[in-house]
């Protein structure tokens, strides 16, 4: 390393900032997972859960159809975990009549687990619901008429059902945290769509492609680079003088 009069020069010091620098913002970011409520279709013939292509305030179910709702932590659509318990139409709605100009939508609310849960909170035991409305209605409409409160943020994220959790939305979780564990699943397709509408909090939070370095890094370098041009112009300076 350079030494002027026994000390280190400018030019040096900055060349040592930005390794630092590089050191510690160049390495693998942590992946993180997300708390959510995911939003699933029942397969035809109850073959089992898919993940929704559509979020639920754009989708129209028909008479007949079963979808469910899951609060769990997950990275993404393929990381999410399935609503537990059985899910057939003809056990949930026996007890509703059909209507003209009506339709009925069985739901599934599985809460999650406790380790799943904000903290502080408890999840409650999962249910199902025969929501009857509007031959028009989507699946909103009939979770707001079997499961209120309900609860969105201002990009229409669904954040609560029947009043759990009371607090957060789509929060991001450390990949590596106690929070995380227990949360692996099985889902049927990607959910783009649902993924960007309602469904997985995750997407909103990554980088365009999901992979590569942070923005961060490019900013931390630029800056330390800047600083260390300004080192060396300052280092010349004196020598002239």
């Amino acid at each position: 390393m350079t030494r002027t009069g026994g000390r280190v020069t400018a030019a040096s010091a900055a060349t040592l900032l930005l390794l630092c620098v590089l050191v510690g913002l160049g390495g693998p970011a942590h992946a993180a997972a997300y708390r959510y409520w995911s939003f699933w279709d029942r397969g035809a013939g109850g073959s089992g859960w898919v993940y929704a292509t559509q979020g639920p305030s754009t989708a129209r179910p028909s008479d007949g159809d079963v979808q469910g709702f899951r609060f769990a932590v997950s990275k993404d659509s393929d990381d999410a975990a399935e609503p537990r318990g059985a899910a057939r139409f003809d056990a949930i709605c026996s007890g509703t009549a059909a209507r003209d100009g009506q339709k009925r939508i069985a739901l599934v609310l599985d809460f999650g687990t406790a380790a799943d849960a904000p903290t502080g909170e408890t999840p409650p035991p999962a249910r199902t619901a025969c929501a009857r409305v509007p031959s028009d209605a989507t699946t909103a409409d009939a979770l707001a008429a079997v499961a209120k409160p309900l609860r969105y943020d201002t990009n229409a994220l669904l954040c609560s059902i029947a009043g759990y959790p009371r607090k957060g939305c789509g929060e991001a979780i450390a990949d590596d945290g106690p929070d995380a564990s227990g949360t692996s699943g099985t889902s049927g397709t990607s959910g783009t769509s649902g993924a960007s509408d309602d469904s997985a909090a995750s997407d909103h939070a990554r980088t365009s492609d999901g992979k590569g370095p942070s923005v961060g890094l490019f900013v931390g370098v630029g800056a330390v680079a800047v600083l260390g041009a300004a080192a060396v112009w300052q280092a010349r300076r004196r020598r002239r003088g």
